[in-house]
């Protein structure tokens, strides 16, 4: 696959998920029940970080047993996280940063990748790895949607993704920008309904905010 390719790739599939929800599994046993209440919510592109020790676990078995899941992996900090990733056959990866090591691995990898970037100077080191298609972060901590319209000035073919700091009461905002293909973050599964095991909830949750949302990108 080509780059353009993969770019096109990712940059689709991030667009048709208006939201994807940042997930963080502590427990094995939480990962295919949380899975099933997003997608019921509407909720099918999950990017789950590879920040507890059963992340990669947790990926695999949402792979196999929610198949309408479109799986990715999240917190790709190095090219060994990359290879974890590739290997498992996910959909995707997104880093929240990257370094000139990550970015010529990811190059090099047939798996659609999303740098993560929050200066122009880092936007600048993706565009030379071929990578148009990023992760803002943390979005709101970086400057907001002031500092995303002025790196689209000099950028204007890049392509958004903004996670950090972004919830039910500012989405909206976000996905109106043009160059935001759609938003990341946590807040459709806080972790003290997935500790109650609020599964109900979280797909009502979901789906009223895909609902609202939705009609943002229009």
């Amino acid at each position: 696959m080509t780059a353009k390719a993969k770019q096109d790739q990712i940059a689709e599939l991030i667009r048709q998920a208006v939201v994807i929800p940042v997930l963080t599994i502590e427990r094995l046993s939480d990962a295919v029940p949380l899975a099933k209440a997003l997608v019921a919510g509407g909720v099918r592109t999950l990017e789950v970080t590879l920040r507890t020790p059963v992340a990669i676990d947790a990926a695999r078995a949402i792979m196999a047993e929610v198949p309408d899941a479109m799986v990715g992996i999240g917190t790709i900090l190095n090219g060994d996280d990359l290879a974890r990733a590739e290997a498992l056959g996910v959909r995707f990866g997104i880093s929240p940063g990257a370094t000139p090591e990550l970015l010529q691995a990811a190059a090099s990898s047939r798996l659609p990748f999303a740098p993560g970037i929050a200066t122009a100077s880092e936007l600048m080191q993706a565009l030379a790895h071929g990578f148009e298609v990023v992760k803002f972060f943390p979005a709101e901590q970086a400057g907001g949607i002031k500092a995303l319209r002025a790196l689209a000035g000099p950028f204007p073919n890049v392509r958004v993704c903004p996670t950090g700091g972004i919830g039910e009461t500012n989405a909206a905002a976000w996905l109106a920008e043009p160059n935001v293909l759609a938003v990341g973050g946590s807040w459709l599964c806080p972790a003290s309904e997935i500790r109650a095991g609020n599964w109900a909830g979280i797909t009502a949750m979901c789906a009223q905010s895909m609902k609202s949302l939705k009609a943002a990108c229009r």
